[in-house]
C-alpha cells in the first residue's frame, strides 16, 4: 500500500499532534547507540514498547507515535523520507542507530537488515542463542540498505534495521491492541535482553 503521506511536512499539515500522532524524544548521555521507532504507536503495534524496552536508561530514543482511534496506518512515512525534525535531530547526533519497526508475516521471525552488517551479526548472534529466528528479508525494500533510510542516517553511516513480525509481536504482549500492549509477557522480557546484549556486544567493536 502506497503511502498517504510523501514526507512529514505534509503529513503535518492535514494531521494534528497531540490528537493524530506524537513524537516521544529521550535523551541519555550515551551517543554511541539511539533507538528509533518511526512507525510506533498504532502504525506498526508493539514497535514503540519494543523501543522503549531496549532504550531503557541507557540509550537515547525517538518514537514517532499514532495515536488515532483507527486508520493509524495513515501516518506511516517510509524509511527513506521519515523527516520529523525532532527524531531527525536525535538520529544524526549519534554513531549507530537501531530502527525498530513491524513487519506483517505470521511467522515468528526478525528480519534483520541495515548497512551495518557487522553491528547486525552480534545483534543476530545473540538472538539466535536465546532462540529467536533471524533472516534477511526476502523483499529488497525491506532491508534496510539505502543510504537515506533513517537506520543509516546517523553520524557512521550505516546502522541496523530489524523488522519484526506480527506473529512474534503478537507473543510479547497480551494483544497487540492499544490496552494489550500495556500487558508484557514473559517473552517480551527475554527478547529485549537479548536485543540489548547484543547491542552492547557490537557497541564493543
Amino acid at each position: 500500500m502506497a503511502d498517504k503521506y510523501n514526507n512529514f511536512e505534509e503529513l503535518k499539515s492535514n494531521e494534528n499532534e497531540g490528537v493524530d500522532y506524537r513524537v516521544v524524544i529521550k535523551k541519555a548521555n550515551n551517543f554511541d547507540v539511539a533507538i528509533i521507532a518511526p512507525h510506533g504507536g498504532g502504525i506498526e503495534p508493539g514497535t514503540s514498547e519494543i523501543s522503549e524496552g531496549i532504550a531503557g536508561n541507557d540509550f537515547p530514543l525517538a518514537i514517532f507515535e499514532g495515536i488515532k482511534s483507527n486508520n493509524n496506518h495513515e501516518l506511516h512515512i517510509t524509511s527513506t523520507n521519515f523527516n520529523e525534525p525532532r527524531c531527525l535531530a536525535l538520529v544524526e547526533s549519534a554513531q549507530n542507530i537501531i530502527a525498530i519497526h513491524g513487519e506483517q508475516s505470521r511467522g515468528n521471525i526478525i528480519y534483520l537488515g541495515g548497512a551495518n552488517a557487522e553491528f547486525g551479526k552480534c545483534i543476530q548472534t545473540v538472538l539466535e542463542v536465546r532462540g529467536f529466528k533471524v533472516s534477511k528479508h526476502p523483499n529488497n525494500n525491506f532491508q534496510g540498505e539505502a543510504p537515506g533510510n533513517i537506520c543509516n542516517r546517523g553520524k557512521n553511516g550505516k546502522g541496523v534495521q530489524l523488522e519484526i513480525s506480527h506473529g512474534l509481536r503478537s507473543v510479547l504482549f497480551e494483544s497487540l491492541s492499544a490496552q494489550g500492549r500495556k500487558r508484557k509477557t514473559e517473552e517480551y522480557n527475554i527478547f529485549i535482553a537479548a536485543l540489548r546484549e547484543g547491542i552492547i556486544n557490537a557497541n564493543k567493536l
